[in-house]
Order: C-alpha cells, then sequence, then structure tokens
C-alpha cells in the first residue's frame, strides 16, 4: 500500500481516542515519570509553527520513557484567563467564558492533529469552577497562615494569636511587613478590628497599600511584563505608578529557600542565575543617616558599610514617604512635578534605565553617622520603595548608577574610599570633564590600612557598638501583587466585615464569578464584579471585588494533573506520594521570573501544610528555543504597481513590501495567489527572471500576523501530515536555540518519510517484509541507529536523531534491507518522533497492539564493533597508503603487513626503518632514514 499519511494519521488518531491508549493511572509497579509542557493561553488565533516546538519533543521524550517501561503522566489544559479574553468581551459584549471555550476547542482540535499523547481525562482549565476551587483554597491557606522565621515554615496564624495572647509580640521572629512591638494586655485590649489589622502584618496572603502599575482606560492593575515604555502592551493605553490597597502574596518569607532550592534540580546555569538575581540576596548593615534640623531619619541598606566614609548624597524612591517629610517649601514644587512625571514608568523600566537619569533636590541634608559630615538628600526614581528602605546613600565611584546620577547633576565624586589591598575606581572610564586626580578619602578612621572584608566587618562592628544601626540581610526578591480590577479572573473567597478581610468557610467554595452587565468598572471606579447583583454572603456581607492574577490559576496546575477529578482535595495523599514532583518540565525563559518563582513558592508553601511531598516543584527544566518567522518581500517599482523579481532589483528605485508567506513556494511567488491576495494588486504588473519566475526576497523576523510571516501548522499537516511536521521542527536545529522557519527544507524529510516506508511496501503496494536473517552489516546499522537515538533523545538532542534516522534509511535502502529482525526495532525507534507511521507498520507487520507499547530496543556492543579497521599509513609523518586489517589483529601483525604492502617498497627502499608507531585503531607511522 502507498503512504497516505492522512488516511494513515486520522485513522491512528481515532484508534488513540478511542482506546484511551495514553490514559494513565496510579501503578505501583511501574516506576512514574511525569512529563509536563507549560500549558499554552488559548488566543483566537489559534496555533502557529512556533507553538508547538516544546509539545513535540516533550511528546517525543514522553513517547521515549514509556517504551521504556516508565508509567508515563503527560497533561495538557489551558491557562484560560487572562485580559485579552476581557478586552474582547468589553468591544463585543460576549461573555468571556464563550470566547474562552471557542479558542480552546480550536487548540485541542490543532492539537489532536498533531499526535500527542496525552491524557486528556486529565485536562484542566483554569477557569472552570472544580479547579479554581483549589485556588481559592490555597488562598486561604495562606490568609491563615504566617512565616515563622525560627521554624523556617508557613505555620497557623491561629498559632499566633495565642502566642500574643500570652506574651504580645515579645519572642515572635516571623516575616512582616513592619516590626511591631506590644505586650499580651496591649493585644488583649485592642479591638477585634485593630487586632485584624495587626495580623494582616503578618499572614502571608495579605492586604496592604502597595505601589502598583495602574492603567486607568483599561481601569485595572497590570504586571510588570504587561506595560512597556510606560503604556499597556495590550492597547497602548497610558500606565502610572499609583499606591493602592491590594492583596498580596508574602512570596519575600521564601527568599532564602528559594534560593537554596536552586542547588537541587536540574535547572541551566542560565537559568539559575536568572532567579538568583531576582531573588537578589545580598548581606549588608542597614544604618541611620538623621536629617538635619528635624526629628525625621532615613535608614538606609548597603552590602559596603566601608564606603559610608565616600557618601556624597542622598536618593530617595518618589513612593518613599520621607520625601514629604524632608522636603523643604522652596523645593516642593519641583519636587511635586517629578514625583507626578516618575509614576509614569514602571518598575522594570526605572531598574534597567541608566542612562536616563532623573532626579530632583528635596533641599534637605542628612547627617553621615560616621563622618558627620552633611549629605545633599535627592529623590530619583532609580531608588525603588521596594527593595531595602526605599532610600540610598550613594557613593559615585563605588556604583554606576550613583555615578550616572552624579554627573548628570554635577555632584561630588571625589570622595572615595581606598582602604589597603583595593584599587582606586577606574578612572580611565570617567569622563574627560573628570580630574582623576582629585583626592580620594583616604582619612577614613578605624579602616586605614585594612583590606577590604576586613574594613567591611570592622565597620559592621562599629555601626553595632554605637546602636546607629544593624546588620543584616537583605533580598531584592518583592512580594507578589494578587489583585485584578478586573472581571474574568478567580473571584477572592474573602467578604468584609467592619472594613476587614474574613476569608469564607472551605465547604462554600467554589465561589463562582456572578454574572455583570458589562465587563468594565462601575461609575463610581470600582471594579467590574461592583455591577452584580447581591454581591455579598449569606449574612449580608460584601465580597471582595477584585480578582486574581493569572498566574493564581498556573502555580499549581502541575499538582492538580496528578488527581484533577478530586472534589475533597487538591491531590491526594496517595496520588502525590506516586508522582510527586515533574521529571521534566518544558518551557520557554520568559517565565524565570514570574511564573517559576510563584510556582516554586506556592509548591514550597504546600509541603509546609503537608499537603505535597516534594519542596521543589520541577526536578529538571528545559527550554525550548523560539522558532522565528521566515518572511518574504516583493519588490514594487516606486510610484507604480509594478513588481520586480528579487535579482533585478539593482535596476531599479523598489520598496519592499512584506508578503503572504503562504503564497510563496521556496522562494517563488504563486502570482496568481498575490493579485487575490490583496485587491490593490489584482492589476499588479510583474518583470520576471528567467523567463517566468518572480523570486521574493526574505529576512528572518518574530513571527507575526503583522508581517503575513505566520505559518498555520494546519496547512503544512495538509499538505505534508503530522509526521512530517513533527520531525521536521525536530530538524530545525538544537531545541535550546531560537531557528527561523523555513519550508524550503520540509520536502526532504517528507521523501525520508517515504523513503522509510518503502522499506517495507514495493511500489505496487505489497508489504516485502521478510523473515530471512539479517546480515552484519545490516545488524550494524541498526545497533547503532539504536546507540545514537537512545543516546541523542536523554540529551534531548532531537535534530540530530533525524539526522541519524536518514542516515540509517539511506544505509538500509542501499543494502536493499526487508528484514523483520531490523526494521521492526528500527519501527519502535521511529514511533516517538512519526507515531502514525509508525503505529500503521506495526500493525501491517502483524501487531495487534500499539507500538507504544513495544520495548526499546537495547543496543548490542557485540554489533557496534567493527570486523575491522583502515589504517592510514605514514612514512616518517607522511600519509602514503591505507591498510585495511582485522581489528583484533596485533601489533606484530600490523606492523608485518604493513611493510610488506607493495606501496611501503617505494618508501624504504635504500633506507633502513627505524621505528614502527602502531596506535590501535588509529594510525601506523613508520619512521625511515
Amino acid at each position: 500500500m502507498e503512504y497516505n499519511f492522512k488516511e494513515i494519521e486520522k485513522k491512528w488518531q481515532k484508534h488513540w481516542k478511542d482506546n484511551k491508549t495514553y490514559k494513565v493511572e496510579v501503578d505501583n509497579s511501574r516506576p512514574k515519570y511525569y512529563v509536563l509542557d507549560m500549558f499554552p493561553y488559548p488566543s483566537g488565533a489559534g496555533l502557529h509553527v512556533g507553538h508547538p516546538l516544546g509539545y513535540i519533543a516533550s511528546d517525543i521524550f514522553s513517547r521515549y520513557k514509556r517504551s521504556n517501561g516508565f508509567n508515563v503522566l503527560h497533561p495538557m489544559g489551558y491557562d484560560a484567563y487572562g485580559l485579552p479574553a476581557e478586552q474582547y468581551a468589553i468591544q463585543t459584549g460576549q461573555h468571556p467564558a464563550i470566547t474562552t471555550e471557542n479558542n480552546i476547542k480550536r487548540y485541542r482540535e490543532q492539537l489532536d492533529k498533531i499526535g500527542f499523547s496525552y491524557d486528556w481525562s486529565r485536562e484542566v482549565k483554569t477557569c472552570e469552577p472544580d479547579y479554581y476551587k483549589w485556588t481559592q483554597w490555597a488562598f486561604i491557606q495562606m490568609f491563615n497562615h504566617y512565616y515563622d522565621n525560627n521554624a523556617d515554615k508557613a505555620m497557623p496564624v491561629s498559632e499566633l494569636v495565642k502566642h500574643f495572647e500570652t506574651k504580645g509580640s515579645e519572642g515572635i521572629n516571623a516575616a512582616c511587613s513592619e516590626n511591631l512591638t506590644f505586650s499580651a494586655e496591649e493585644w488583649n485590649a485592642m479591638p477585634v478590628k485593630e487586632q485584624q489589622e495587626t495580623l494582616l502584618n503578618y499572614r502571608i496572603a495579605y492586604l496592604a497599600d502597595t505601589m502598583v502599575n495602574w492603567c486607568p482606560a483599561l481601569g485595572t492593575v497590570l504586571a510588570n511584563d504587561e506595560v512597556k515604555e510606560g503604556v499597556s502592551l495590550r492597547g497602548g493605553h497610558p500606565v502610572e505608578q499609583k499606591v493602592m490597597r491590594q492583596w498580596s502574596l508574602r512570596v519575600s518569607a521564601y527568599a532564602e529557600r528559594l534560593l537554596k532550592g536552586l542547588d537541587t534540580i536540574d535547572w541551566t546555569e542560565s537559568l539559575k542565575e536568572i532567579q538568583k538575581n531576582w531573588i537578589g540576596r545580598s548581606e549588608g548593615a542597614e544604618m541611620v543617616f538623621p536629617v538635619k534640623d528635624s526629628d525625621v531619619s532615613m535608614k538606609i541598606f548597603t552590602t559596603r558599610a566601608d564606603t559610608v566614609f565616600g557618601v556624597t548624597f542622598m536618593v530617595l524612591a518618589p513612593e518613599s514617604e520621607l520625601v514629604n517629610q524632608v522636603v523643604t517649601s522652596d523645593q516642593k514644587e519641583r519636587v511635586a512635578q517629578y514625583i507626578a512625571d516618575a509614576k509614569k514608568r514602571t518598575e522594570r523600566e526605572r531598574m534597567s534605565e541608566v542612562k536616563k537619569m532623573t532626579g530632583a533636590f528635596t533641599g534637605a541634608y542628612a547627617i553621615n553617622p560616621l563622618t558627620n559630615e552633611e549629605v545633599p538628600i535627592w529623590v530619583s526614581d532609580y531608588v525603588l520603595a521596594g527593595y531595602g528602605t526605599g532610600a540610598i546613600m550613594a557613593v559615585p565611584a563605588h556604583d554606576s548608577r550613583d555615578f550616572a546620577f552624579a554627573r548628570t547633576f554635577g555632584l561630588p565624586i571625589t570622595q572615595v574610599v581606598v582602604p589597603h589591598g583595593e584599587e582606586p575606581a577606574d578612572t580611565s572610564k570617567w569622563d574627560d570633564s573628570i580630574d582623576s586626580k582629585e583626592g580620594y578619602l583616604i582619612n577614613s578612621g578605624f579602616i586605614n590600612g585594612l583590606d577590604v572584608p576586613e574594613a567591611i566587618e570592622k565597620t559592621k562592628e562599629y555601626i553595632r557598638e554605637k546602636s546607629i544601626g544593624e546588620v543584616k540581610v537583605n533580598y531584592r526578591l518583592r512580594d507578589a501583587i494578587f489583585s485584578r480590577q478586573r472581571y474574568w479572573g478567580e473571584p477572592f473567597p474573602v467578604y468584609y466585615k467592619d472594613d476587614m478581610p474574613y476569608t469564607l468557610d472551605e465547604s462554600k467554595l467554589p465561589l463562582e464569578l456572578p454574572e455583570v452587565d458589562k465587563y468594565l468598572p462601575t461609575e463610581q471606579g470600582e471594579p467590574p464584579l461592583g455591577r452584580a447583583k447581591n454581591w455579598k454572603t449569606e449574612e449580608g456581607y460584601p465580597i471582595e471585588l477584585n480578582t486574581m492574577p493569572g498566574f493564581a490559576g498556573s502555580s499549581a496546575y502541575y499538582l492538580r494533573y496528578m488527581d484533577p477529578k478530586n472534589d475533597q482535595k487538591l491531590v491526594s495523599t496517595e496520588a502525590n506520594n506516586y508522582w510527586q514532583d515533574v521529571d521534566l518540565y518544558i518551557g520557554g525563559t520568559e517565565h524565570a521570573t514570574g511564573h517559576l518563582i510563584y510556582s516554586r513558592f506556592w509548591n514550597k508553601f504546600l509541603y509546609d501544610l503537608g499537603e505535597v511531598c516534594k519542596d521543589e516543584p520541577f526536578r529538571k527544566l528545559v527550554n525550548q528555543g523560539m522558532i522565528q518567522g521566515r518572511s518574504n518581500f516583493v519588490y514594487r517599482i516606486k510610484g507604480t504597481n509594478k513588481f520586480v523579481s528579487y535579482n533585478l532589483t539593482k535596476e531599479y528605485d523598489v520598496t519592499p513590501i512584506h508578503v503572504d508567506v503562504n503564497i510563496v513556494h521556496n522562494d517563488i511567488l504563486d502570482i496568481e495567489a498575490f493579485k487575490n491576495w490583496n485587491p490593490e494588486y489584482k492589476n499588479a504588473e510583474f518583470i520576471l527572471e528567467e523567463g517566468d519566475k518572480y523570486v521574493c526576497g526574505w529576512a528572518v523576523e518574530k513571527m507575526s500576523k503583522s508581517m503575513f510571516n505566520v505559518v498555520n501548522p494546519d496547512d503544512i499537516i495538509e499538505q505534508y501530515g503530522a509526521d512530517t511536521l513533527r520531525l521536521y521542527e525536530m530538524f530545525l536545529g538544537p531545541l535550546e536555540q531560537s531557528k527561523p522557519w523555513d519550508t524550503n527544507g520540509i520536502d526532504g524529510v517528507h521523501k525520508f518519510l517515504r523513503r522509510t516506508w518503502r522499506l517495507f511496501s514495493d511500489r505496487d503496494g505489497q508489504m516485502v517484509v521478510t523473515d530471512e536473517e539479517a546480515t552484519k552489516e545490516e545488524l550494524k546499522v541498526l545497533h547503532r541507529t539504536i546507540a545514537k537515538i537512545s543516546d541523542d533523545i536523554e540529551r534531548f538532542s532531537f535534530n540530530t536523531c533525524v539526522s541519524a534516522f536518514m542516515i540509517c534509511v539511506n544505509d538500509l535502502s542501499d543494502l536493499k534491507c526487508h528484514k523483520r529482525s531490523i526494521l521492526e526495532p528500527l519501527t519502535v525507534l521511529l514511533s516517538p518522533f512519526a507515531p502514525h507511521m509508525a503505529e500503521e507498520l506495526w500493525y501491517l507487520t502483524g501487531h495487534n497492539s500499539s507500538v507504544v507499547d513495544a520495548q526499546w530496543p537495547k543496543a548490542e556492543e557485540k554489533h557496534l564493533k567493527d570486523d575491522s579497521v583502515v589504517y592510514p599509513v605514514s612514512f616518517n609523518g607522511k600519509m602514503r597508503f591505507k591498510l585495511e586489517m582485522p581489528a583484533d589483529a596485533s601489533k606484530e601483525e600490523i606492523e608485518k603487513a604493513a611493510l610488506a604492502h607493495e606501496t611501503a617498497a617505494k618508501w624504504t627502499e635504500g633506507k633502513t626503518v627505524r621505528k614502527i608507531i602502531v596506535v590501535p585503531g588509529k594510525i601506523i607511522n613508520i619512521v625511515v632514514g
């Protein structure tokens, strides 16, 4: 029979679905292996060919592990909440649930066409109540727990209350927003509302005033990755920094554990480094700088306490409460205007833009506690309120940002501490206007003559003795803002009594989204849930109007896959003890500082509660690269509707125009399709080359609808089949690297599959597989391929696997091999990559079971060894001929054969053989003279 990929793929996709081939259950008789993809947000545009790259890789690995005897959990679901669906609902009035469900159906249809081995019985959608019930449950647990630094874990708030009732705050070492001091008597005398306000200071899920990215046009808070250059990525609306009362998660309490956990998992060093920098652990000193002529004092944190002697100015974050306390009357207007301007920049922009230094002088001065010198206080948005204390001391010669600020505003860069053993600042990089001979501060008192580490420790000791500060560890990691002023998100299981938050009883979960008449804020500026009727508890208390952010539903989805139908627990103890953690996680690096931080935090919290058995959720993580678009261009002669072929463009003044890559084949334009593509080009004229061809130009760019370079996988599957798509995506290059999509090479991959088919079937469609015994050469080809494919899959080198398959099929074709003992193992090897073809060939060779249950073949050493070795024979280091010898020939036999070779006489005539060097299996060198 012919290789009819359309019929074959449809047949086996139906078979897998009808027979639940990929359904898995807990099976204690087999070892588990959990393979996970970062699940997609289903957009209306559907998948393009770049999206399945990681999915294909994980599917190959899942199938490979299953053939090696593992019970493989390989699930898929949808990150279904999000701003795009809400904006579409606002524009059309259509409920976002309808839009989302339609998008999911489209995604599912496309995913099924590619032939993935997902256990769809475990599918999750974050917008479904039976899923977000457990997100709400987790939030309640976070609300009812605090982080005990002594125990180094989350503990019940109820125990904290008991401690307060008997001992007050004495002896409490907890992660908190503010260090509070009160006695048991004071606690017990507090009104209930004040007690609840105090507890918010400690809860892991807490309500507090927080600086956020506020977008008035969208009526919601935006995450940093939803904002660029002061406007929203969606819609391009202005975004400002604003203090709002928001729910937050105390992720910072887990900073040290998140840092240490990186040493226990198999992630790339580059990804670990990103997380380490984001967590930002630093040891240093927190010092108090009094403000001149004031009762106000400033706390600053520094990792280099010894450089306090070189402070030339202080800087406050624009959001700092200290700004209004220290600013002088003559500077008030200027500072107020600066703060208003600073609100337009996100924290991420403020952290990254060193060259655009801005600021305003407050008119106030601080007193350096070590030198008693007056230091001017400035306000600038390169200082963040949430890191450290929101105030810094600036030593410009030791910090690039301080240096840039000082140069911008003409502040001194002269007082640089140079203790013994440290070189002065690199003045070669300083601006010409700086006199590098200006005096370095060397009169630094008690640290003179010390090297840097000693100077730091000596200064810390002095700070402690004089009670002008304390030694502490600081982290850059921020608590996660958890409120969004949107409709399409998980409702908070929170109601308000006397303006204080309380959580619903767990029996009331899930709290489902109510219906609203519009998906916009109310006329009073409340979030969309303010439009819901009777959005209250049975007792009449108002329910929270904000919803949770997108990352809420994605932070623990990997756990729900383990036990998705359980209505009593997030995951049962039995299921969690079996599946434990994710063995292989594949996804993009763009989630390094968002999802991967939050999910690790979420997992560690659940671990503290005893709900999960592993402290880290993802054992091994692989980042797939991006498939970029390969754009095509046509060239219009300026001022005309005439287009000139690429190789003739030098003769004309032309404008390049993006053209839909789907009407270009191997860079040759389908002219009729182009005319029909855009009415503007219906009557276009063409200057062709080689008589009848219009050749397009090309470039590698981001795959985008605006560049007309998006390739729909459905089109590739229609033309070549899913197995060709799978193999080709792997063949494009190493998994971790970005690479351009180029259909020019896809024909070769498709021809390889057809050639593979020919090993089993002749041109008349008759099966030609025989039971003849395989030759040594055929066995060598097979077992070399087994060894190569197995090793490459373990290393995620899927592109070299495809190359190895091609070499193998070419060799077997040359040997005219149609033998069952060779082709059946080859079918199993091919099955993870081209599962549809493999299933059909497995069936046609007489098997009733699925190829996915076939045992992975093992490479046998005896077939990998060569029977003979071809030695290059050199005389005095120059190769003169080649000699084939048995692989087990002795050194003496090799020497004798080399000298006896007919060509050897020419190079030894009249000379003495002084030495023969034999490197077994490699070379022979004969030294003559």
